[in-house]
């Protein structure tokens, strides 16, 4: 499928362990930056037409409703919007109200990300979200209320200064509401944050590897047995739930990012923006932009494929990879795939090479042998 993505930079407050292009609303730069996003869809490819269309952030959901809705009339001036078949928004349940969610829903929005994390007000006050667990509740029965029937909600866990045992009620909190997706992400610490800034200083500590393993495998049993299919290392969904634009993703897919510091793949070439004062001078001034450029040949491009696949329950078929990138994975990298099946950190059957699910809370290891 080719994807569209939408990057809204801005936030109500960022949170402490964020790395993602996002900063606090101003009066002054969201005129800036719709006027600036119009340009840029202006020139997307001729004829292009995405069958996902996905709006993330930063938070969408804080642009003030006049504002949002004027994002949604640039979408519909500026691109073809007839094939799609999946439009998520994401959203902060503390910036949602009944306007917002009908405005989301009369321009084509069917499927809302909600950024839960947690069901505990101490564990949301430690990740700095604006949002409380009531929020959260009210989000939910206001989508429902006006028809959204594909909800995710994001769970986040391995929190500094939480115990294992929160997960475990957080997960029972996140069955309990019944959303059709939930993605389940371990907390990390990235360069430049005030999180990881935090550690450095040993005033928050890390949770041990074996004990973030632990609470994985705890979730991901929890979340089988009540009904959601395992599809993803990180994703679960009621059957036919699965997110099509993440599957665009890892299935090797041509998606085109349009806004700050968002980044595309297509025809081979993956290209990002600049964040927001270099992407808005360049679209005001003559309408090009200085982007990072990385063109990647068939061979890296077959092997990033590979590994993208690998990140899904059913792993990759042999045939489908060759036919899809004129390569056999084993000519492609056959010496260490051979290498991983004996160590058992991959396992092949039935034409089908997969990571075996015991691994895979460490699997980036193993992906860093085959790219």
């Amino acid at each position: 499928m080719n994807g569209l993505y939408i990057h809204v930079p801005f936030c109500v407050c960022k949170c402490g362990y964020c790395d993602f292009h996002s900063f606090p609303l101003t009066a002054e730069a969201v005129p800036e930056y719709l006027e600036a996003l119009e340009v840029e869809l202006g020139q997307l490819p001729d004829g292009f037409a995405p069958e996902t269309v996905y709006i993330g952030g930063g938070t969408p959901t804080s642009l003030p409703t006049p504002h949002l809705e004027r994002l949604f009339a640039v979408l519909q001036r500026r691109v073809c919007l007839d094939a799609v078949q999946e439009w998520t928004c994401e959203a902060n349940p503390g910036t949602l109200d009944r306007e917002k969610v009908r405005l989301l829903r009369r321009n084509g929005v069917g499927r809302i990300s909600l950024g839960v994390q947690s069901f505990d007000a101490a564990t949301l006050r430690r990740l700095q979200r604006i949002h409380s667990v009531e929020d959260v509740m009210e989000a939910q029965t206001l989508l429902r209320e006006e028809g959204f029937e594909n909800i995710n909600m994001d769970l986040m866990f391995g929190v500094p200064g939480v115990g294992t045992e929160q997960a475990d009620r957080d997960v029972d909190a996140l069955i309990a509401l019944k959303p059709e997706h939930i993605s389940c992400y371990c907390l990390s610490y990235e360069a430049g944050t005030p999180l990881t800034a935090m550690r450095d200083r040993g005033e928050v500590a890390e949770w041990p590897d074996e004990r973030l393993s632990q609470t994985y495998f705890m979730i991901r049993g929890k979340l089988r047995k009540a009904g959601y299919l395992h599809y993803e290392i990180s994703n679960f969904a009621r059957p036919g739930c699965e997110c099509a634009h993440n599957l665009g993703y890892w299935g090797g897919g041509d998606y085109l990012g349009c806004g700050p510091s968002a980044w595309s793949f297509w025809n081979g070439v993956r290209y990002g923006n600049p964040p927001f004062p270099a992407w808005r001078r360049g679209l005001r001034e003559g309408g090009v932009l200085e982007r990072e450029v990385d063109v990647l040949d068939e061979k890296a491009r077959a092997r990033e494929r590979l590994v993208m696949g690998l990140r899904r329950m059913d792993g990759v078929s042999r045939d489908t990879f060759r036919a899809q990138t004129g390569y056999d994975y084993n000519d492609l990298c056959g010496e260490a795939i051979t290498r991983l099946k004996a160590q058992g950190h991959l396992e092949e059957s039935r034409g089908m090479l997969r990571v075996p699910a015991r691994l895979l809370f460490v699997s980036d290891h193993i992906f860093s042998e085959l790219v």
